[in-house]
């Protein structure tokens, strides 16, 4: 929580519902590093929290390193981080103090964007990131109702003066809403058009659910897709399925840019073959072939032990406990070195571009093993995490 209005109500409401349950319920503040008042407030929630008898944290993000938009960054980190402390404290969920403004100043940000069905269905009450699970039980209060319900409670919050920053979107979105209500478009309608492409956003992921059942296989990592299946679909299921494969092998959080992956589709549905999202796409006979693309993976290196490139989980006759494995050792692309040290790999029946990006252990420069090359795998097994029934799972909701 930061302090402010919404989030100290969440507080109140939260522990008023723990405490009828006898449930556990713990605090968080995110530090982004972004402004100097930020460490002040996270100490008043800690005092905030100590007085009502909850454990807190600050969890710091060094917002100084990211690059590019520094709302989405900010927003991104926060999920890890919060998602970390949950996991590492055994937490069942994490509530966000989301309210109807808050969703439709998103809606009203997301159409100024020209945002589609998934956009315009605003945030979800219910989400799973980063393996963990986050709700929102305040998306259906107004945020002058949270603080009328403090004010009769005695409770103070601290209003963030990012708020009323032009710099932010967010920020005009909220002045936009006031200059629109004579219009009658207002915070009550854009909730509601959200609700609608909600449902609309169902219908659209069971089609693209029974399709990916019907269409798509795993094949050591890579995701073949009939290309007669595709064509065949509705453009906006065909377009929903390549995206999700796309996400699931290059372990992207969001779906590409629509302009890219509608001409990636016609690509594809015409023979051709291309990249995107860190992926190529290439004909395999009847089917589209997703691989991770060899540059997106080149140089990177993890522990054993650990998901190499956000998806594999690797086994072999080193534990997998990083703190114990065999020292030296490193997850890595096994690219065109290690390649050249597997004789036999034309006998797994893989495309070269696919085995260049799969992985490998290493010992500094020396292949020790490469789990996808049987006669090269030295007793390791290589699989994608999550594995292939995230597939039919995905909702590409956020």
């Amino acid at each position: 929580m930061s302090g402010g209005g919404d989030s100290v109500a969440l507080l109140d409401l939260a522990q008023g519902w723990a405490a009828a349950r006898a449930t556990p319920l713990h605090v968080a503040t995110v530090d982004h590093g972004l402004r100097p008042d930020a460490a002040a407030e996270a100490e008043a929630v800690a005092r905030l929290a100590a007085a009502r008898g909850l454990p807190h944290a600050v969890l710091r993000w060094d917002g100084a390193a990211a690059h590019g938009n520094l709302q989405d960054a900010a927003r991104r980190a926060r999920y890890r981080l919060l998602a970390d402390w949950a996991q590492r404290h055994g937490l069942a969920a994490v509530a966000l103090g989301h309210t109807s403004d808050d969703q439709a100043e998103t809606v009203l940000l997301r159409l100024a964007r020209g945002s589609g069905v998934d956009g315009l269905a605003g945030m979800a009450a219910e989400r799973m990131a980063h393996g963990t699970r986050f709700v929102r039980p305040l998306l259906g209060l107004r945020r002058a109702a949270l603080r009328a319900h403090l004010v009769a409670r005695g409770l103070g919050w601290v209003d963030d003066p990012s708020n009323d920053d032009p710099r932010f979107g967010r920020a005009r979105a909220r002045a936009a809403l006031a200059a629109l209500a004579p219009l009658g478009i207002d915070a009550a309608g854009l909730v509601a058009t959200a609700a609608r492409m909600a449902r609309a956003q169902t219908a659209l992921v069971a089609a693209a659910r029974a399709l990916a059942a019907q269409a798509l296989r795993v094949e050591a990592g890579d995701v073949l897709i009939d290309r007669a299946a595709l064509a065949a679909a509705p453009r906006e299921t065909a377009e929903r399925v390549l995206a999700q494969a796309l996400c699931w092998v290059a372990t992207a959080e969001y779906r590409p840019r629509h302009a890219a992956l509608a001409a990636s589709l016609d690509a594809a549905l015409a023979g051709r073959g291309g990249s995107l999202h860190g992926c190529l796409l290439r004909p395999a006979g009847p089917c589209l072939r997703i691989a991770r693309e060899p540059a997106a993976v080149a140089g990177l290196r993890a522990p054993v032990g650990t998901l190499w490139d956000g998806r594999w989980h690797l086994e072999g006759p080193a534990t997998p406990d990083p703190g114990t494995a065999a020292p030296g050792l490193e997850i890595g692309a096994l690219g065109v070195g290690g390649l050249a040290a597997c004789p036999g790999w034309r006998a797994t029946g893989l495309p070269r571009e696919s085995l260049l990006a799969s992985p490998a252990i290493w010992h500094g420069a020396r292949l020790v093993a490469a789990p996808l090359v049987p006669d090269r795998a030295a007793g390791w097994r290589a699989r994608p995490v999550p594995g292939p029934d995230a597939l039919f799972t995905m909702a590409l909701s956020h």
